[in-house]
């Protein structure tokens, strides 16, 4: 099979992707891309929930406020508006299509309050959400006969007009997107999959840190793509770290300690069993999770110990064993009982705020290409997200791209001329040592200069460090025979040039990007 053609062809099976198929699908034939199998997705790893203004004591405005309060104001308040506004649709929708979150014994809905949220109004399935929503899209998506799923495949490079043999402007008038090239992983051959609209939903970038909570496919191979073909992509700086990671030596990725615990009541204490955060912020424990990382972060650095504490001991036994079952099931499998012991915990790389920019509609800057999730920046987050405002984010955004290109798909028509894929290369005996330990370097890098807590010189020596890697592995990828090791490694090398290089240009500390050099 060398070619495949679809009205709609979708690069990611996270929430924003498997939404986006199941109302397309009504209108043309969907083709979903996905790394591994359907449900290796960030998504499935979401613990805590997703926020909606749902009771009547909490209102739009709360939400909008607490979102821009914790974005730093750099949101778009449009943006936010809509999104808030419309997620209770959404979200009415998915449950409608089987999704069940907990309930209190009335039948109303049982709702968890996160760090920066003024009300209780997190959905939440027990401690995990995420694997509750991806098993309801899934079943949705498997029983649709115009649906096709493309397991085991990487995605290598959107089609544009670069592929045709002609050079256009960095102007989304000129750029457009006509497919992807797809990478066979069973065979090592390389699918031209050709498309009247295109998704980018591959969600984040956590692999660009030594330590995340992100699964191992999460390497930004979408905002990777998109920057090649120069799309558009903004705010990268902000790289939100979770507080809360569970501090395990060796286990990838991180097993997250959900923020809603901290909602349920926990506590995070110092190696002395004292509360610190009453030092950092008013709201102690419940602050937005830049400050909490960052104070978590400074308390290591003073102590010079690896981790700190979430102290859960003074909840309620049984409703903390009922209520995060997952976390105390994982807990005890590694010595600790979370109802008489404190919880070692470190912070990780978790979210990625910036990402391809799209307006609206989800559209990107290239023509008949649109973005969802984690892999786009609507202006929803701004300096930092809110937690749990992505799963409603992304529902949101999978319709608005949906209703969007199905009112696009009968003005687009496949592109001819388009050549294969010369896999070309050839397979030398030290390549996967070599990607090995440049990945390693990489990661290296990026924990060590553009972390928690960053500086002009610290970003500097990264962007000098980078630079070198970014040679080595270019003249690596052109002798090499295609494989999906060395496309991740460009991918996150791309990544990380781009993080870096609007770290550099933000001169100020604000939200995720704290610098010690802009300090007011």
């Amino acid at each position: 099979m060398n070619e495949i053609k679809v009205d709609f062809l979708v690069i990611g099976s996270g929430i924003a992707g498997l939404t986006y198929a199941i109302k397309v699908s009504e209108y043309g034939n969907v083709c979903i891309v996905t790394k591994k199998l359907i449900d290796d997705t960030a998504t499935r790893y979401a613990q805590g929930g997703i926020a909606a203004v749902i009771k009547k004591l909490d209102s739009y405005e709360k939400h909008i406020n607490d979102t821009m309060i914790a974005g730093c104001g750099l949101n778009d308040p449009e943006i936010v508006t809509k999104v808030i506004t419309e997620g209770p649709k959404r979200i009415n929708e998915l449950m409608n299509w089987g999704a069940k979150f907990d309930r209190n014994a009335d039948g109303s809905f049982d709702l968890g309050k996160e760090g920066g949220h003024s009300e209780n109004r997190i959905l939440h399935t027990k401690d995990s959400t995420g694997n509750e929503i991806q098993k309801t899209l899934i079943n949705k998506v498997k029983a649709h006969p115009n649906i096709t799923i493309l397991d085991n495949h990487f995605a290598v490079d959107i089609i544009t007009q670069h592929h045709l043999g002609y050079l256009v402007k960095r102007s989304h008038k000129d750029i457009q997107c006509f497919g992807a090239y797809v990478l066979d992983n069973s065979t090592n051959h390389v699918v031209k999959v050709l498309a009247k609209n295109t998704l980018i939903a591959t969600g984040g970038a956590g692999n660009a840190y030594l330590t995340t909570t992100n699964p191992i496919v999460s390497t930004g191979d979408g905002i990777a793509m998109v920057y090649r073909a120069k799309g558009q992509v903004k705010d990268m700086e902000f790289v939100q770290f979770h507080p809360t990671s569970l501090y395990n030596p060796g286990e990838k990725p991180s097993f997250l300690i959900t923020e809603a615990l901290r909602g349920f009541g926990a506590e995070l204490k110092n190696h002395h069993n004292e509360p610190f955060m009453v030092k950092y912020d008013e709201r102690k424990s419940l602050a937005p999770r830049d400050i909490v990382a960052r104070a978590i972060d400074n308390e290591m650095k003073i102590s010079g110990e690896d981790y700190m504490f979430l102290d859960a001991t003074k909840c309620p036994p049984k409703e903390l064993i009922d209520k995060f079952p997952n976390i105390y099931k994982k807990c005890k499998s590694i010595g600790i009982d979370i109802t008489k012991e404190l919880i070692p915990v470190v912070p990780a790389a978790h979210y990625l705020c910036g990402g391809i920019k799209v307006n609206e509609f989800g559209q990107t800057t290239i023509k008949n290409l649109y973005a969802a999730g984690e892999a786009a920046s609507t202006g929803m987050h701004g300096a930092n997200r809110l937690a749990s405002n992505s799963l409603l984010e992304a529902l949101v955004f999978a319709h608005l791209s949906a209703e969007h290109a199905i009112n696009n798909k009968n003005n687009v028509d496949y592109q001819i001329g388009i050549p294969g894929w010369d896999i070309g290369g050839t397979i030398n005996n030290e390549e996967m040592i070599l990607i090995t330990q440049t990945l390693k370097e990489v990661k290296q890098i990026m924990t060590n200069y553009v972390g928690i807590v960053r500086s002009d010189l610290r970003l500097k020596r990264a962007i000098d460090r980078l630079e070198l890697i970014y040679l080595e592995t270019e003249a690596l990828y052109k002798a090499s025979k295609m494989t999906q090791s060395i496309c991740e490694l460009r991918n996150i090398i791309n990544v990380a040039y781009l993080i870096i290089k609007m770290a550099r240009n933000r001169k100020q500390s604000i939200g995720l990007h704290y610098s010690l050099d802009y300090l007011s």
